[in-house]
């Protein structure tokens, strides 16, 4: 049984609607299940954990993130207190006292950094003055003794490890194939990267570069594979995808240099931009042109997108590494992580 967003937000509303005018509510009764794998039972009629989770699987795992998130810190923060109590340096000083004399010593922010954090946000400057510059090197200085404590939490660590008993939360799977997309790296890889994207969607851009960086890291020791989902809201996005599906099929190379072209150039996705973008790469134009005239390559964007929405694909730029779930331009430090396990199993 397979439930729709629509029929989900439904039944929020109602609920919703119940509580606030406390009307009566459906007989629900708790209790432990009478078997492995049951959600709940009315009747004969059993609903199953499968069913209970399908269609919400990465919502699910982050608000399961945010929960281990908030445990873990609040064992940092025990492991902190424990460890400044077991110094003798410590005597009668505060762990404010402590924390500035021996963890987190003379932490400056200069107006150089200040002025580079403006930058990387792209905060404008009719929005600065002195009270928004003081707050972002409060905040630069929160962040930098953050790294300290982290710092000298590795040390003490180093001599005393620490047994974590808190479960980390998996991220849901699914079962990706790299089909007839366009791919990056050996085929024999032990770690196959699956991409659904838009060329024409900013974060994707970032996603790409996060792409080039794994390429770079990691070589034939990965595969990667882009699949097509352009936004219907993204004018040129659906042209792009077909542009570059065209390009692939005069060569895996040219793919990704028209691919790493267009995330560079997202003002130049119209009809003719893409001629420009795919002349400058080195296509061969009456090829790239007639493939784009005939629309050639429409079908198969059409099918990844399909196969996107079977699999939870919701927004853009979404991944999969060996079929668990990134949604969103994340961090390089996310994907090297998951790689690193994946190569070392």
């Amino acid at each position: 049984m397979k439930v729709t967003r629509s029929l989900l937000a439904v039944v929020l509303v109602a609920s919703a609607i119940s509580c606030s005018k406390g009307n009566s509510k459906p007989a629900y009764q708790f209790k432990a299940a009478p078997a492995p794998g049951l959600a709940a039972k009315v009747g004969t009629t059993e609903i199953t954990n499968k069913e209970l989770t399908e269609g919400i699987e990465s919502e699910i795992f982050e608000a399961e993130s945010k929960l281990f998130e908030l445990k873990f810190n609040r064992l940092k923060s025990l492991l902190l207190q424990k460890f400044m109590d077991a110094d003798s340096r410590k005597k009668n000083m505060s762990n404010d006292e402590f924390l500035e004399k021996y963890i987190a010593t003379n932490v400056t922010i200069t107006q150089k950094e200040v002025d580079a954090f403006v930058k990387q946000q792209n905060i404008p400057a009719e929005h600065l003055n002195d009270q928004v510059m003081e707050k972002i090197k409060n905040y630069l200085a929160m962040e930098r003794k953050k790294e300290a404590v982290d710092k000298w939490l590795a040390e003490q660590t180093k001599k005393t490890p620490v047994e974590v008993y808190i479960e980390k939360p998996r991220r849901p799977t699914f079962d990706v194939t790299v089909g007839n997309a366009p791919t990056f790296g050996s085929k024999t890889a032990k770690v196959t990267i699956v991409e659904f994207s838009d060329f024409q969607c900013p974060f994707c851009a970032k996603g790409a570069d996060v792409l080039t960086e794994l390429k770079k890291k990691y070589g034939d020791k990965i595969q990667v594979a882009f699949k097509q989902y352009p936004l219907p809201f993204h004018n040129h996005a659906e042209g792009a995808a077909v542009a570059s599906l065209c390009a692939n099929e005069q060569s895996s190379k040219l793919f990704w240099k028209m691919h790493d072209e267009m995330f560079k150039n997202q003002d130049s996705l119209s009809a003719d931009g893409l001629k420009k973008l795919a002349k400058n790469v080195g296509l061969k134009s009456a090829d790239f042109d007639k493939c784009m005239s005939d629309n050639k390559y429409l079908a198969q964007v059409k099918a990844d997108m399909e196969e996107g929405q079977k699999i939870n694909v919701k927004s853009t730029p979404t991944f999969f590494v060996n079929g668990q779930l990134i949604a969103g331009a994340q961090p390089l430090d996310v994907f090297t992580q998951m790689i690193d396990e994946e190569l070392a199993k």
